[in-house]
């Protein structure tokens, strides 16, 4: 968990805590398992199956351009002393050009916002969204009023009432 999220669950471990007792009997509150619904629900496992499978070509293009690489180093490495220092520097900025390459299609996939990236997020956003309503129905019809997740500390669903951020932003302003 990384820092702002551990001060956030802090601060919210804390607000539910200084809560009346006698609102905190009457609150709701329960919690999900996050990792349990991506590995049980059948589209994640879909989604997920496919992009392994894409993650699997990309692998396979990054390799080939890493052992085309190799290659072409170890004919280097074979025919050095009988190439001219013309010829020679001629192959080694070769062999340069194809690093160069195949460093920016590595980044351009497997890189920050690479396709990679991009493609994790086109599969599960419309999942996680489909996660987020149905958290949201559960619970308006079960009378939930905070759902946790197990997995990361974080709220999956909470009562808009239940938050109170523009009070502690309000009282951060009167520190300053």
């Amino acid at each position: 968990m990384n820092r702002s999220a551990f001060v956030f669950a802090i601060i919210a471990f804390a607000a539910i805590l200084s809560l009346p007792l006698s609102l905190q009997a009457q609150d709701k509150i329960v919690y999900i398992d996050s990792y349990r619904i991506r590995l049980e629900y059948k589209e994640f496992q879909d989604a997920q199956a496919q992009f392994n499978k894409e993650v699997e070509q990309w692998n396979i293009e990054v390799e080939n351009g890493q052992k085309d690489i190799e290659r072409l180093e170890a004919e280097l490495a074979k025919q050095a002393l009988i190439l001219s220092d013309a010829k020679k520097k001629e192959k080694e900025a070769e062999i340069e050009l194809k690093k160069t390459t195949w460093q920016k299609l590595a980044n351009e996939i497997f890189g920050p916002d690479g396709r990679a990236e991009l493609r994790n997020v086109a599969l599960t956003k419309p999942l996680l969204d489909k996660i987020n309503t149905v958290l949201e129905k559960v619970a308006l019809m079960e009378g939930y009023d905070l759902i946790l997740d197990s997995v990361n500390g974080n709220i999956a669903y909470a009562k808009k009432e239940m938050d109170i951020t523009d009070k502690v932003l309000e009282e951060l302003e009167k520190t300053q």
